[in-house]
């Protein structure tokens, strides 16, 4: 994202999940370091698909893998400041899933942009499948 382009806002994004930042999420520079990020992204994404979209992580037959992820920081977030994740679908495939993903802190502007790629796959070959029906409705509300 270059430095002219306009923020996202909280208002493009489907879901909005809070994000508690924790004491250790914090580095010695005293802003969340930036793997944490991906963490809350992570976890958003996982919270979506096991509550709307009925992925059973531990015993379904099918999961999903993260095959790309990036994230661009526009403004440092510090414990304990009050998060807010904003997902939307960027691009649903036949067996992959794009993120488009935003970290907001209590404006609503965003303080980071990312994406994660999701191929849903077998969990007992690992092999590529087709999205499960239910994960796909769910998918399809947030496609931008």
């Amino acid at each position: 994202m270059s430095d002219k382009a306009p923020r996202p806002q909280r208002e493009e994004y489907g879901y909005l999940c809070p994000v508690d930042t924790r004491w250790r999420d914090n580095d010695i520079y005293g802003h969340i370091n930036n793997v944490v990020y991906y963490s809350y992204f992570d976890s958003t994404i996982n919270r979506y698909l096991i509550d709307e979209g009925g992925l059973d992580i531990h015993e379904g037959e099918h999961i999903a893998y993260v095959v790309s992820s990036g994230c661009d920081y526009l403004e440092a977030a510090a414990y304990p400041d009050k998060l807010v994740i904003g997902m939307k679908v960027d691009k649903l495939g036949s067996s992959s899933v794009r993120y488009g993903l935003a970290l907001f802190g209590e404006t609503g502007l965003a303080k980071a942009t990312g994406f994660v790629v999701h191929v849903f796959v077998n969990r007992e070959s690992g092999r590529p499948v087709p999205i499960p029906e239910r994960l796909r409705k769910a998918l399809a509300v947030l496609e931008s």
